[in-house]
């Protein structure tokens, strides 16, 4: 328990209880316990408290008698602790203090009350009336602790000086051997030392797991050699151990390399073996775009397979440079060539790939421009073999505008296709040797002849397009010619129908007088020469066309009518243009006979000497006016009147008016021819 005699030696306690105690492992356990104490401690001798309370007086007498063979020397007094019921018979058949002699140690018989007459209370536990605090299963479990670290620790001392004293001798080899051979050992290291410092950690703090939790004395101290004896274990596994994980770090650092060497060449053997190979066989371009596609795909899985070496490749390159960083003098030298040539050769590899896929996607361009060239040539070659069939000029100028459009798109498709060939091209030239390790100048011409044939076969199509394209366009300009003239033909028809129209309704005056007459007159030739103009150009409009339609070979679908149109607006115009100049005219004569009659004076006899004068502008005036009454009849027997009928009347009341003057002046010059016969 921790407990002292007063003699300074230790109490050793054996608790007896009512079942049959097994003598053997009684023995067993007292040879054990007294083992523990130093040679020191075991000079002072033991104090042995038998706990017979709850035991048999035979049991007992046969412990007491069982000391004497076990510890004769060491024990100085051992006190039996006797039940309330003392065994008086028992007694009286065997006395210890007359065995004194023969045992070689004092025994008393004592009550658990009197006990500290023969040993303090201090140093008694609370079983016997003392005041010691002990915790029989905690000193137990730490006893077991430091067993088990005891037992482990020197095994692993054993071990780590084995293999630290045969990494230090003999060849590289011979260590190596030695190292592989007892390289782990049978316990973890980092395990056992944590162990100890646990165990010493409760040893130096003297704590109990009681439940009281108080500090107490503990059987366990510096006088047991529990203390100096983990430390010095602790010293001499640290020193051993750290003697082992050098050995270990230099182990592994060889073995990494092994390691990376070994992974670098599977890298360079795979890229330069079966990678190159992969490359090799892989030189076409395709010649379509489902070929290039179907190309590109293959060239993925083989990027697919690099990749993954490629992923190696970078954790090599890293482990690498970590050794480097913390690498040996005389491992920098072979870490540097080997992180050199893996680096050479993922970076060709890298390299090759990439060149094919570039090649690829440029083939794919290619051929994905042709194809859209090939389709636009397609589309304008069926638009130019559709016959032209446009119901008027607009819908023919859409459909050339249309065609010019898709000739442009043409034109920038081709450019186009030249410079992606062109691009192809370049990048083949420059697939030298180098890219594949053998010569790929045969493969490359079939690519070259593929592409300029490509470039050649589009060429030569857009060049037949063109050509028919500059046929149509002529055609579609003549037909927007021949429209314009049937549109501008028509609109002459119109023009001279309002020419008529404007004449008939408009064109109705006949003047107040000669000089308005004559003025009117003059007017009405102008206007006819606008007619005349209006027809002339509907008539070579029209002849415009019959020749166009003849270049065309098609027949025109409304020339045919607008001609016969055109000569009868035409005739219903110079009918109406002549009744209105003759009208005019007779107009003219009327009012300048008029007038010359009415500003003649009368003192000029002379001048009506002939009165046939006033009868011939009698009847131009009657003539006049019938002919205002009467409408204009066309060839085809249709009839038109000149302006309304009030016009008409306004007209012909003017007349009247001066022919009513010129008649009152006639009466005039007839009175003074009265008159002078009577005088």
């Amino acid at each position: 328990t921790g407990g002292k005699d007063r003699r300074s030696g230790l109490i050793l306690t054996i608790p007896l209880c009512l079942e049959q105690t097994s003598m053997d492992e009684l023995s067993v356990t007292l040879d054990y316990l007294l083992s523990i104490p130093s040679e020191k401690c075991k000079a002072r001798g033991f104090t042995v408290i038998v706990d017979g309370r709850k035991s048999q007086w035979n049991v007992v007498k046969t412990v007491v008698l069982m000391l004497q063979n076990v510890v004769p020397a060491e024990v100085s007094l051992v006190c039996v602790v006797k039940p309330d019921e003392f065994w008086d018979k028992k007694v009286t058949h065997f006395c210890f203090w007359k065995e004194k002699d023969r045992l070689g140690f004092e025994v008393i018989l004592v009550s658990a009350n009197k006990l500290t007459r023969y040993i303090e209370p201090c140093q008694l536990t609370e079983d016997f009336g003392g005041t010691l605090t002990y915790d029989h299963m905690d000193w137990l479990n730490k006893r077991l602790v430091f067993e088990k670290f005891t037992k482990e620790s020197t095994s692993l001392l054993d071990e780590l000086a084995l293999i630290n004293n045969g990494s230090d001798k003999g060849t590289q080899q011979e260590r190596e051997r030695s190292i592989d051979l007892n390289f782990l050992p049978s316990v973890d290291p980092e395990t056992v030392l944590q162990t100890g410092h646990e165990l010493l950690s409760e040893l130096q703090q003297r704590r109990f797991n009681g439940s009281d939790g108080g500090v107490s004395w503990s059987p366990m101290d510096d006088e047991l050699l529990a203390q100096p004896q983990v430390m010095k274990l602790l010293d001499s596994l640290r020193e051993q151990y750290t003697r082992y994980q050098e050995v270990c770090r230099q182990r592994s650092k060889r073995t990494q390399l092994e390691e990376i060497q070994q992974k670098v060449m599977q890298v360079v053997n795979w890229l330069e073996g079966p990678g190159s190979e992969q490359l090799r066989t892989q030189w076409g371009i395709g010649d379509s775009i489902r070929a290039s596609q179907a190309l590109q795909q293959k060239h993925e899985e083989i990027e697919s397979q690099h990749s993954e070496w490629f992923a190696v490749y970078v954790e090599l390159n890293q482990q690498i440079a970590a050794l480097l960083n913390a690498g040996d003098e005389e491992d920098l030298v072979e870490l540097k060539a080997l992180q050199q040539q893996l680096s050479d050769v993922c970076y060709r590899q890298a390299s090759q790939l990439e060149f094919r896929q570039n090649l690829l996607q440029a083939a794919l361009e290619f051929h994905s421009v042709a194809q859209d060239l090939s389709q636009q040539l397609d589309g304008l070659l069926g638009m130019l073999c559709v016959d032209v069939a446009p119901a008027d000029g607009a819908s023919i100028q859409q459909t050339l505008k249309l065609l010019e459009e898709k000739l442009k798109s043409v034109d920038l498709g081709l450019q186009g296709l030249r410079e992606k060939g062109q691009s192809l091209l370049d990048q083949i030239s420059n697939q030298a040797s180098w890219a594949y390790g053998k010569d790929v100048t045969i493969e490359n011409k079939e690519n070259v002849d593929h592409i300029q044939g490509v470039m050649e076969d589009m060429q030569l199509r857009k060049q037949r397009c063109e050509d028919m394209v500059d046929v149509r366009r002529l055609k579609m300009l003549q037909m927007v010619q021949l429209f314009k003239c049937e549109e501008d033909a028509a609109q002459a028809v119109e023009w001279l129908s309002e020419l008529l129209d404007a004449l008939l309704k408009t064109h109705i005056r006949l003047g107040d007088d000669a000089q308005e007459t004559k003025v009117l007159l003059e007017k009405h030739r102008k206007f006819v020469d606008v007619a005349q103009s209006t027809y002339d150009y509907g008539r070579q409009l029209l002849q415009a066309t019959v020749v166009l339609c003849q270049s065309l070979r098609c027949t025109s679908r409304s020339s045919g009518d607008t001609l016969p149109r055109l000569n009868r607006v035409w005739k219903q115009f110079t009918v109406t243009s002549e009744e209105r100049v003759h009208r005019l005219e007779t107009a003219v004569a009327f009012h300048s006979t008029a007038e010359k009659i009415l500003q003649e004076c009368p003192e000029q006899p002379e001048a009506f000497t002939e009165m046939d004068q006033f009868d011939e502008i009698e009847a131009v005036g009657k003539s006049l006016l019938d002919r205002l009454t009467v409408p204009v009849v066309y060839p085809d027997g249709s009839e038109q009147y000149f302006g309304s009928p009030s016009d008409m009347a306004s007209a012909a009341e003017h007349i009247r008016e001066k022919m009513k003057l010129v008649s009152l002046k006639k009466q005039q010059l007839r009175q003074p021819e009265a008159t002078t016969p009577e005088s």
